[in-house]
């Protein structure tokens, strides 16, 4: 009598994870002048740490600190929510400029390759949004949070789309977020090596047209 042996699809593909460490380690060791000079100038520029830390939900609900070069004040939490509009006073003179040409977002290249994240991925929120949108977010968050997806690329000056609204968070929460989620389930149903790279491409393509 032949057994059959079933062999279960993996949860996070062998591809997608050689993708996260070629990328992330090639990042890090390519665009190391660029953070050697962005830690100097943010040391000079404000007080405050390098690096800014914050909450963020990843696969399978497990939380994480997601990193970023900081672009606002030391004490930004206390002045304000966690949505920032661009004329935010909170803001760094530094900050605005690593904000505008994504140069903030480098570090995240170091959740890629302790596992926090991907390269691609749906963009991973804070515990309180989560929460808000719970059923939505056990379907997404099967999947490993990633630095870019179809929302990254729409939404690439988040704060200019709220700048006008009168209730921001009001805005992001009704209108924004759930179209976030929209293309965050979008993308979980195309996802493959040749959708993966085609975005990656169109990310840097804005960030060097931008």
């Amino acid at each position: 009598m032949t057994q059959t042996v079933v062999i279960e699809k993996p949860g996070f593909p062998i591809w997608k994870r050689l993708l996260d460490v070629v990328v992330s380690s090639a990042g890090l060791l390519f665009l190391s002048p660029v953070i050697a000079v962005v830690a100097v100038l943010i040391k000079f520029d404000s007080r405050g740490p390098l690096f800014f830390r914050q909450e963020r939900v990843g696969q399978g609900q497990r939380t994480f600190s997601i990193y970023k070069f900081r672009t606002m004040v030391v004490d930004a939490p206390l002045k304000g929510g966690p949505l920032t509009a661009p004329e935010d006073p909170r803001i760094t003179r530094l900050g605005r400029l690593l904000r505008q040409t994504k140069i903030d977002e480098l570090p995240q290249l170091i959740n890629v390759l302790r596992g926090d994240m991907t390269i691609v991925g749906p963009r991973p929120e804070v515990p309180r949004y989560v929460e808000m949108f719970r059923s939505d977010y056990d379907e997404i968050l099967r999947a490993r949070p990633g630095i870019t997806d179809l929302a990254s690329l729409k939404y690439r000056d988040e704060s200019a789309v709220l700048k006008h609204a009168t209730d921001p968070e009001q805005e992001y929460l009704t209108r924004v977020l759930p179209d976030k989620i929209a293309l965050a389930k979008e993308y979980i149903k195309r996802s493959s090596l040749a959708f993966d790279v085609s975005l990656i491409l169109k990310t840097v393509a804005r960030i060097i047209a931008g």
